[in-house]
């Protein structure tokens, strides 16, 4: 009797990150703010800005290096699922145009738009096509410049956004591995608690048409704060139930870098070693849809990641939504 095949795993994982550096104390410069007073209230210390760059240019080179881990060429992907809130273009999508620059003819492409819980959202997208027969290989690329929506003289968005890529090969798996279950929720009742606008709200027959200039993110952080607070424990323990699975089964937490009070949150409540919780958020910053996959490829490459352990993403963000993966590597 042949091996049942269960589920999709990981095959590769890329990432790239901007070599600006936007420390705390540069933003001294630009904000009424303080190294302090950013580090005690969210935990970091730096994050990487694009300067001079756009979405498919931190996209592409995740993307590549997410194939060269899997040992995949462009030729092999399926499908691409693309995650932003920073596009280049509204058409052609990121997706498309990572397509076409990776070669990958093969392939069809579309963008997936979540925010900070993208990955998540892709990952259980990618998860359901491979389960169904449909797609072999699939690449699912989280890509951020959200300096381009950052207002810096609003110190309540400023010091938390910054800017990068993070990639991840997904392949079906025929061992005892791969994506144990899924749970995805959203809350659009709150949705405009972190809100960027696409166009400004005018007579379209209007002439001449003024260009819109409040284009900046703008976040509501105690309602944020409350929801994640809620959002999180929810999607954790939702996944583990949906997997028949406790919190001691689990030997990873990789979470959205959003807060490092809301990482502490999770610790305290499942009572969890604080190293099982990884955190890159003091040098990288919150990178939205990129920063789960960052992650998964800085503890790749750390050979943090062993062969059978179980992982939990937890995606949280704009929308609002989240949810969260648990996987065995």
């Amino acid at each position: 009797m042949g091996v049942i095949a269960i589920g999709s795993r990981i095959t590769g994982t890329g990432s790239f990150l901007p070599e600006t550096r936007l420390t705390n104390q540069m933003l001294e410069q630009m904000v009424d703010t303080s190294d302090e007073w950013i580090v005690q209230r969210t935990g970091i210390r730096e994050r990487r800005v694009a300067v001079d760059m756009q979405a498919i240019d931190v996209a592409l080179p995740a993307a590549q290096r997410a194939l060269d881990d899997a040992g995949r060429k462009a030729e092999d992907i399926d499908l691409i699922i693309a995650c932003t809130v920073t596009p280049d273009s509204f058409t052609p999508t990121l997706s498309c145009a990572l397509q076409d620059r990776l070669g990958a003819a093969h392939a069809f492409a579309f963008d997936l738009s979540a925010a900070c819980s993208g990955f998540v959202y892709a990952t259980d997208v990618a998860d359901s096509y491979l389960r169904c027969g449909k797609a072999k290989c699939v690449l699912v690329v989280c890509a951020e410049v959200l300096s381009h929506l950052i207002d810096y003289t609003d110190r309540t968005v400023c010091c938390l956004f910054g800017d990068g890529a993070g990639a991840a090969v997904y392949e079906w798996s025929d061992a005892e591995d791969g994506i144990l279950g899924t749970y995805m929720r959203s809350d659009g009742k709150n949705g405009n608690a972190l809100f960027a606008p696409a166009f400004a709200a005018e007579n379209p027959l209007a002439m001449p048409r003024e260009a819109n200039t409040n284009h900046y993110l703008h976040m509501d952080g105690k309602t944020v704060f409350r929801f994640t607070a809620r959002a999180v424990p929810d999607a954790i323990d939702g996944v583990l139930h949906r997997a028949g699975m406790d919190i001691s089964q689990v030997d990873w937490i990789v979470p959205h870098q959003a807060n490092m009070r809301i990482l502490d949150m999770v610790i305290r409540r499942y009572g969890l070693p604080a190293e099982k919780v990884f955190s890159n958020l003091d040098r990288v910053g919150n990178t939205s849809s990129a920063s789960v996959p960052i992650c998964l490829d800085e503890m790749r490459r750390q050979g943090l990641l062993k062969d059978g352990q179980t992982a939990i993403f937890v995606g949280f963000g704009g929308g609002l939504t989240y949810g969260a993966v648990l996987i065995r590597l």
